[in-house]
């Protein structure tokens, strides 16, 4: 590549156009602009992908068999594995059984809206905005709270959160504070932005290895004074994008393991009638 005219090229605005990020996070609304009902692209997507999975259930369990076939196996399979790698193996299995049914909703709702930042057209995560995760952190948190106050009791339940047992009675003045803001801030704020951070990233990320694909394929070498040979220096920016497309693979099933597992971790401390 000759340098100075790949400066010159950089330079040039009518041949190098860096990548805006502003329409990831300003999104214009696409439908009922204006009402409390405006829908822009991430919605569309978070509804989609729900759709979609509701769907796919639907159809994998609306008429269940002894001898399941392919669809209803899978389905098995996969609320199985929250059942036994998280309901019960966090809960037990009593605890497990009632509230397999929220925790299943949050693992699969989660992995639907992240598995969407790598779905062609869609190309945006339902939690890479952070409204969504704010959402599932308060469902969490409502989650939790509901569970001390019904299977503990509120008296318990404040007991065993704010004032743990062990400790002299002069240190809850300095250690009762601590705990209130670490289970009931910090909580749902540190569920919500460890979504919303991992999924924003691993978009980020794909947008800028791709983007710098479609810049030195097309808009320098095709399109610009580049040539041919130029070309191959978008190879190793695909190839970035296609380790992220797997690493964002990865995210998505591990975000949801882990935002559902901690959901579990904080139903069973809330549930326990003595810590």
């Amino acid at each position: 590549m000759n340098l100075p005219v790949f400066i010159a090229a950089a330079e040039d605005n009518s041949i190098f156009h860096p990548p805006s990020l502003d329409h990831e996070f300003f999104l214009e609304a696409v439908a009922f602009a204006g009402t409390p009902f405006e829908l822009n692209r991430i919605i569309l997507v978070r509804l989609l992908a729900i759709a979609v999975l509701l769907l796919l259930f639907w159809l994998a369990l609306r008429s269940p068999k002894v001898i399941p076939g392919k669809g209803q196996s899978l389905a098995e399979i996969a609320i199985g594995f929250v059942k036994s790698q998280i309901a019960d193996g966090i809960l037990g299995e009593k605890l497990g059984h009632k509230y397999l049914p929220l925790l299943a909703a949050m693992f699969f709702g989660i992995f639907a809206m992240n598995i969407t930042g790598i779905i062609p057209g869609l190309n945006i995560a339902g939690t890479s905005l952070i409204g969504m995760p704010i959402v599932l952190a308060v469902v969490s948190y409502v989650a939790f709270i509901y569970a001390g106050f019904r299977e503990a009791g509120p008296g318990t339940f404040f007991k065993n959160a704010l004032f743990p047992s062990g400790v002299p009675w002069p240190m809850y003045i300095l250690l009762t504070p601590i705990e209130f803001i670490n289970i009931f801030i910090v909580r749902p704020v540190s569920l919500a932005l460890r979504l919303f951070l991992n999924m924003m990233v691993g978009h980020l990320l794909l947008v800028l290895t791709f983007s710098a694909t479609n810049f030195f394929v097309i808009q320098y070498s095709l399109q610009g004074p580049g040539g041919p040979l130029d070309m191959l220096f978008g190879i190793p920016t695909l190839l970035g994008g296609f380790v992220m497309t797997l690493v964002e693979i990865l995210a998505a099933v591990l975000q949801a393991f882990v935002f559902t597992l901690l959901t579990a971790v904080f139903i069973q401390q809330a549930a326990a009638k003595s810590h």
